[in-house]
């Protein structure tokens, strides 16, 4: 029980974070010195925001680089201002020079909101205490965050690491169990395959963390996490067979009519995927894996293969469960990748400064919103003449993220969990508590807060805004006469935030569909000129095919973000979704082909030949359709191939022409849905009155 107490990854991360937020607070109640306990438990909000608590091979190293952000900016703002520098100014100017951080890589981009929190914290602090007792405070507060997290991941090293590779197993145990209960209601993609689609994003999102932690831990070459690196092999195996194609629905009914194939097929599904949640909880609370066989369920399924030669879905579940069945027995992974491949971009700063000079920047376009709301919140709350103009700024940063649809949700949990958290407060307030028993209620406040955070953000800004109004009782005896400012200093940060991210150069993924179609096309062309061609390493394949399952799952982002944003043709988000059932449709033939072409001969030379040349003019003409949106050629040489010769058909070149028919779907809808797609910026020109 314990173990899976203290291995649980919200209760892990839960007493994490409150440990080292409560341990300040309670070390300096103990000497007499409440009030520098509590402001130094500020400081790990700021380091949270900035990712420093995410185990990486230079972890002190990013330590000291934030530490020295945090307090460069609180100093700066103390210094600019008593200079007589306006707030506006001093923001607008410090938010465009740290903007660059996110040119350099995502992880760095992390450091921009969290130094900007650091200089909004020490506005509450200016003029009360001397000018380098902030920056003192930031550098001290870094350090015992970083000491005390240190500690941490040396006791669970491998912790983080095994919850991501504990939740991939989940989810594609799930995705097993969901593809082969919809079996015989493949007819009617419309209702089956968009439950099936979500959770293969959702498996190939994790991969990709999988991937980013093996980077930033060196996983591949330190021989601590050689278990968990073979883990995630098995999983990669495991999720290149469960996610081939089956797309046979006439096939398949025609074999469930004739036989117990459904029952069966479903049989082994279940034993499977109960076999790799066992194993995700084997991962996570670190026990040795039980035995495992599946002879009986594969001997049923192989029974009916044999009786039935003619129909290719008995042979193709038996083929793929047993490989399957062989990954979870031996717990070995097929073959050896390079999981250092999948690197994450990182520019040097010189390199990176000059890509931040540029317009397209995306990096300059954040770190402008976030300059024109911080100059807009300040300057109105200088007008306004509000006492405590921070906690404006403050709900600004901590409501705004990338996206619209992010934003606005965090917005609603924000605003309701603070409306919540100050009735709380306030009847609490009224009970005029001991101090003792007060921080004792605010630690396991906080412990419950973080426990379900993830999960539940507004029931646990819930509990923030109580254990807030009680920290600014203590520290100044004023948090009755913070409860009505505090409300409509959040009410007033979100309404900017929510206006900053419509108006202010909004990313729309309604834009962005057309280049992530382009490079799911072009993902999809590499693969088949490696598969097609002369490439034999497994490794170079395993990587390509995994690119392509990348590249399609960031198309297939953002069309469900897309389908959230405001005011968009809805009949081109419909067409757009058909296009990327077929991509998906693309994705799993070419999985099924990677896996083919390491375990036998695929074609002769000049029929592989003339299959690539037929798939890159096919791919093209969808390229050329994506870029051009006038009449597109009415010639198809897609069905070229159809008479190459009279021999029986192989396995790999029904994969390669279903592809081939997928892409002329594909074509077609382009021809169709790019000429109504919506232009950027037309929601907002509508709004003005004005004709899109």
């Amino acid at each position: 029980m314990w173990r899976r107490l203290i291995y649980h990854p919200e209760v892990n991360y839960a007493l994490r974070q409150t440990l080292v937020l409560c341990l300040p607070v309670a070390t300096g109640w103990l000497f007499g010195a409440l009030q520098q306990g509590l402001l130094f438990s500020l400081v790990p909000a700021c380091c949270n925001n900035a990712g420093l608590d995410t185990l990486h091979k230079r972890f002190f190293k990013r330590l000291i680089v934030g530490g020295s952000l945090f307090a460069g900016c609180s100093f700066l703002i103390q210094y600019a201002g008593a200079q007589g520098v306006p707030l506006p100014l001093i923001l607008l100017l410090m938010t465009m020079v740290l903007g660059v951080l996110g040119e350099i890589s995502p992880l760095h981009g992390r450091l921009l909101p969290a130094s900007l929190i650091a200089a909004i914290f020490t506005l509450s602090l200016a003029g009360r205490v001397p000018v380098w007792q902030p920056p003192l405070l930031f550098i001290c507060g870094t350090l015992w965050y970083g000491l005390f997290n240190g500690f941490w991941f040396w006791l669970w090293k491998e912790q983080p690491l095994r919850e991501t590779l504990s939740l991939l197993y989940r989810e594609l145990a799930g995705y097993c169990e969901a593809k082969y209960t919809l079996l015989t209601r493949l007819t009617d993609p419309d209702t089956a395959l968009p439950p099936l689609l979500i959770r293969q994003q959702k498996a190939v999102d994790l991969i990709n963390t999988c991937y980013q932690q093996m980077h930033m831990l060196s996983a591949g070459r330190d021989q601590h996490y050689r278990r968990l690196t073979r883990a995630f092999q098995v999983a990669l195996d495991l999720q290149e067979h469960i996610a081939v194609s089956l797309h046979q629905p006439q096939e398949v009914q025609k074999l469930v009519e004739q036989s117990h194939a459904e029952a069966v097929i479903r049989w082994n599904a279940r034993i499977i995927a109960a076999r790799l949640r066992t194993l995700a909880d084997d991962i996570l609370y670190h026990r040795l894996s039980a035995r495992f066989g599946m002879e009986k369920q594969l001997q049923a399924l192989e029974k009916i293969a044999r009786q039935h030669p003619d129909n290719p879905v008995g042979n193709f579940c038996y083929y793929h469960f047993s490989r399957i069945a062989r990954l979870l027995r031996t717990q070995q992974p097929l073959y050896r990748r390079d999981l250092m491949a999948d690197r994450q971009r990182r520019l040097p700063l010189i390199p990176a400064l000059k890509s931040y000079l540029s317009l397209k920047s995306t990096a300059l376009r954040t770190a402008a919103r976030y300059a024109v709301m911080l100059t807009f919140a300040s300057t109105l709350a200088l007008f306004f003449n509000l006492p405590k103009p921070y906690w404006v700024l403050m709900t600004v940063m901590f409501v705004s993220l990338n996206g619209y649809s992010a934003t606005r949700v965090r917005i609603q949990h924000r605003a309701l969990g603070t409306l919540a958290g100050l009735a709380v407060a306030a009847l609490t307030l009224r009970l005029h508590a001991p101090e003792s028993v007060v921080l004792l209620l605010m630690l396991a406040i906080t412990l419950v807060s973080y426990l379900i955070i993830r999960p539940f953000y507004g029931w646990a800004t819930v509990g923030f805004t109580v254990t807030t109004v009680w920290t600014l009782q203590l520290l100044s005896l004023n948090g009755a006469d913070f409860l009505l400012p505090r409300l409509m200093d959040t009410l007033m940060g979100c309404l900017i935030a929510f206006g900053g991210m419509i108006w202010l150069w909004p990313q729309w993924q309604n834009g962005l569909l057309r280049q992530n179609a382009h490079d799911a096309l072009e993902a999809d062309q590499e693969a088949l000129r490696l598969l097609l061609g002369d490439e034999q390493d497994a490794g170079k394949l395993a990587y390509q095919r995994m690119r392509v399952n990348q590249a399609h799952n960031a198309l297939f982002n953002s069309l469900n973000q897309a389908m959230q944003e405001p005011g968009f043709n809805s009949r081109y988000l419909s067409d757009m979704k058909l296009w990327v059932t077929h991509s998906q449709f693309i994705v799993e033939h070419i999985n099924a082909i990677t896996i083919l072409a390491r375990e036998h001969t695929m074609l002769t030379r000049s029929l592989a030949e003339r299959y690539l040349q037929s798939c890159e003019i096919a791919l093209q003409r969808c390229q050329q359709r994506l870029e051009y949106d006038g009449p597109g050629s009415e010639s198809n040489v897609l069905e070229a191939p159809e008479a190459l010769h009279g021999g029986p058909t192989t396995v790999v070149e029904r994969h390669v022409k279903r592809i081939l028919s997928h892409l002329s779907i594909m074509h077609t809808i382009s021809s169709l849905t790019w000429s109504q797609r919506p232009h950027h910026g037309g929601w907002l020109r509508r709004r003005l009155g004005k004709k899109n």
